[in-house]
């Protein structure tokens, strides 16, 4: 997902960060270097160092700092953010249990009734197209158990009060072409 343009809103003390499929606030608060009524963001960027995956910000007294798009996303709470997120531990922990299982790899294709080639992709972290249940069946295997906790999300820092937590705008596919 690359960066496609970043506001400053003053106003709201935020950078509204657009991406091809949303676009996301981004809360001064948040930044290394905080804005201040006297030194204000004199312009924002995407970052073409970073391939636009991330924004650049200058201060009016020259200071320049960076923000990559995934602390946006995960301040944003970003679904498909936090399935690779989830889909990267959760293949940490069958690589660390393999590890200790002694087993190999032809015997756990063997087991979980796959190729060898797509055991090597649910073992790499950076392959984010397996889905959370292969890598709940691979850890299976591997002799390891998963639990998953559903717990009541937390308001403080994303505005507080009552309503649906802040998430990125879907634009709508007039917007996209």
């Amino acid at each position: 997902m690359k960066i496609e343009s970043v506001e400053v809103n003053n106003r709201k003390k935020c950078f509204e960060v657009s991406t091809g499929e949303a676009e996301y606030p981004f809360p001064y608060v948040l930044l290394p270097v905080s804005p201040s009524a006297s030194n204000r963001v004199a312009e924002a960027f995407p970052d073409p160092e970073l391939g636009e995956e991330g924004f650049t910000y200058r201060l009016d007294d020259g200071t320049e700092e960076t923000v990559h798009l995934d602390a946006v996303l995960e301040y944003n709470e970003d679904p498909s953010y936090l399935n690779e997120l989830l889909l990267h531990r959760l293949t940490v922990e069958a690589l660390k249990a393999l590890e200790t299982t002694g087993l190999g790899k032809r015997e756990l294709a063997r087991a979980l009734g796959t190729s060898a080639a797509q055991l090597y992709r649910l073992l790499d972290p950076t392959n984010h197209s397996k889905s959370i249940g292969q890598m709940l069946a691979l850890l299976h295997v591997l002799g390891r158990k998963v639990d998953v906790v559903v717990t009541p999300r937390s308001m403080e820092g994303k505005g507080g009060g009552q309503g649906a937590p802040r998430r990125g705008h879907r634009r709508d596919a007039a917007r996209r072409r």
